[in-house]
């Protein structure tokens, strides 16, 4: 089991699901977020004052699922997200020790779904 995390620009939500829903995953979680990396913000003037702006909007996704759906995961994020510029997001994989459904106790894979 593996939960999976990316950071996307926000206009890239809805093509980044379609490309999941694709593959056949859908069950996500979708959190906004602000950060910044390699394009490191932007500067811009407001009433006459220079503002810098280094705390960029992104979309966060939250994936747990078993090991046979991991490559149709990332596959499906990139397939979406990708535009080839900075600022098109990371991916990370952890490792999922454990996944407990709440409602019926079951553990592990079957919890997962």
């Amino acid at each position: 089991m593996k939960l999976i995390v990316a950071y996307i620009q926000p206009a890239k939500l809805n093509a980044v699901k379609q490309a999941l829903y694709e593959r056949e995953i859908y069950k996500i979680s979708v959190t906004n977020a602000l950060g910044c990396g390699q394009q490191m913000g932007y500067h811009e003037t407001y009433r006459g004052a220079d503002i810098e702006v280094n705390l960029l909007k992104k979309i966060r996704i939250e994936i747990a699922v078993n090991d046979e759906y991991v490559q149709p995961t990332i596959e499906g994020i990139i397939a979406g997200a990708k535009t080839g510029n900075i600022g098109d997001g990371k991916i990370f994989i952890q490792e999922l020790i454990e996944c407990i459904r709440i409602r019926t106790g079951e553990t592990g894979k079957e919890a997962i779904g």
